[in-house]
């Protein structure tokens, strides 16, 4: 049973998340400030974190990087919960070490997906064959195919790229984010390059191609 923990001032919306989560079958504890949670977490790690920006005691994006620098929490995954609509604050969040964001107000069970896929990826478990409208990725074989084309052929990096953008599928990905996935973090290179593949990439895929959108100033997720 995954362990969520909510940091979350408003009680009615960590209520509803709680009701939801635990309904479906994942173990729940909410908190209302940051002194709270560190009291919490001092108890057992969390499999996952959803985590409020706008809190009493202590900024969410403090409790972020608080989070990241300790090795004994550095490797939980976050969800941010923001009324911020800023792309910056957004930016500034996932650059800061956060898995995902979303938005208030938001739809639980959009919640819940985000959560799901973020706790799989960060586990490492995928699915072999990844299905998407037209688009058929076999990641054991390494095949890709769609109802135009049965083999389309890609390298290695826009293969990485394809995978990694249905696994997040609903999700921006900054150009940052694919870079330290796909390059790595020892990567000298712009972020330009990110840009350049999902070019040839949506060339290659045809009108699958338009599947992937680009996020002004942002990054790429698949629509």
């Amino acid at each position: 049973m995954k362990k969520i923990f909510c940091v979350e001032d408003d009680t009615n919306i960590r209520e509803l998340v709680e009701y939801t989560l635990k309904s479906l079958g994942f173990e729940f504890s909410g908190f209302g400030c940051a002194a709270d949670f560190f009291a919490g977490i001092e108890n057992k790690n969390p499999d996952l974190v959803l985590l409020d920006i706008m809190l009493p005691d202590k900024d969410g994006m403090e409790i972020l990087q608080l989070l990241k620098s300790s090795a004994k929490t550095r490797d939980i995954p976050v969800i941010l919960l923001t009324a911020k609509s800023s792309q910056i604050n957004k930016i500034k969040g996932l650059d800061s070490g956060a898995d995902d964001y979303i938005t208030k107000p938001f739809d639980v069970m959009e919640l819940v997906s985000r959560i799901n896929a973020v706790l799989r990826r960060c586990t490492g478990k995928t699915e072999e064959v990844l299905k998407y409208r037209d688009l058929t990725v076999d990641t054991a074989a390494r095949r890709v195919s769609s109802t135009e084309e049965p083999n389309i052929l890609l390298t290695y990096k826009e293969f990485e790229l394809l995978k990694l953008l249905l696994l997040n599928h609903g999700i921006v990905l900054t150009r940052d984010v694919l870079m330290n996935k796909i390059w790595g973090t020892d990567f000298e290179g712009e972020t330009r390059t990110v840009d350049v593949h999902i070019r040839t990439l949506r060339q290659k895929l045809g009108e699958c191609g338009e599947y992937i959108e680009t996020v002004r100033n942002v990054g790429y997720k698949i629509r």
